[in-house]
């Protein structure tokens, strides 16, 4: 589903990735790893096209995504979920209209808009506060929002980056059961993490990243 071949991503004279050449198969679930600076995010962000390779070729379902023109790029990030470090929730949108801003784009009937955003946001226990504000959630909450964010659509893809790295234990499992329950459904995972607790537990791939080179 995603193949990266002999990717190259440099920032000045600074490599953030070097020749690296990998593939996730529709219906995985993949840890990618490594310490911070090992190019992650990088990784991620080429994916959903918000930065492009020096070099190399990304295919997304067979399309090269490296050479997409400006215009095609909101068709390709229909099929992508994204959950972003800092969660990036507009802080004077409510809950409901965080959620739903996904379906608003893409043109969805307000009914039908607000039926899928309180199913979903009652699934992951948030029903209750539906018209709340992001700042009177705590953490966790905020996380789950930014996670209830990317899978409204039902992506074909849902990537996570870093997703509970300000989390306690009890948090982090809350969020890693919403992303499996989301992969059991049939959508692809990817999440960049370094969280010990989970890698240790996990029967999962492992792409695993150090100094922009591919490790393991």
């Amino acid at each position: 589903m995603i193949q990266f071949f002999h990717v190259y991503k440099s920032f000045g004279e600074q490599f953030a990735l070097q020749d690296i050449s990998v593939q996730i198969q529709k219906g995985e679930f993949v840890y990618l790893t490594g310490p911070s600076g090992a190019g992650k995010t990088t990784f991620l962000h080429l994916i959903f096209a918000a930065q492009r390779p020096n070099r190399g070729q990304i295919l997304f379902n067979g399309q090269n995504i490296t050479r997409l023109s400006p215009r095609s790029i909101p068709f390709l990030r229909r099929n992508i979920g994204v959950v972003f470090q800092d969660f990036k929730l507009l802080p004077r949108s409510s809950v409901e209209q965080n959620v739903s801003l996904p379906l608003e784009v893409l043109g969805t009937r307000r009914a039908v808009a607000r039926r899928r955003t309180f199913k979903l946001l009652k699934e992951i226990g948030l029903g209750h506060k539906l018209h709340q504000y992001p700042l009177r959630l705590s953490g966790g909450e905020q996380q789950r929002v930014a996670i209830a964010r990317a899978l409204i659509n039902e992506p074909q893809v849902l990537i996570a980056d870093e997703p509970t790295g300000n989390l306690d234990a009890e948090r982090s499992q809350e969020i890693l059961r919403l992303l499996e329950a989301a992969n059991a459904r049939g959508t692809t995972v990817i999440v960049a993490t370094h969280n010990q607790g989970l890698l240790k537990q996990t029967t999962r791939r492992l792409i695993h990243l150090e100094n922009g080179r591919l490790v393991h």
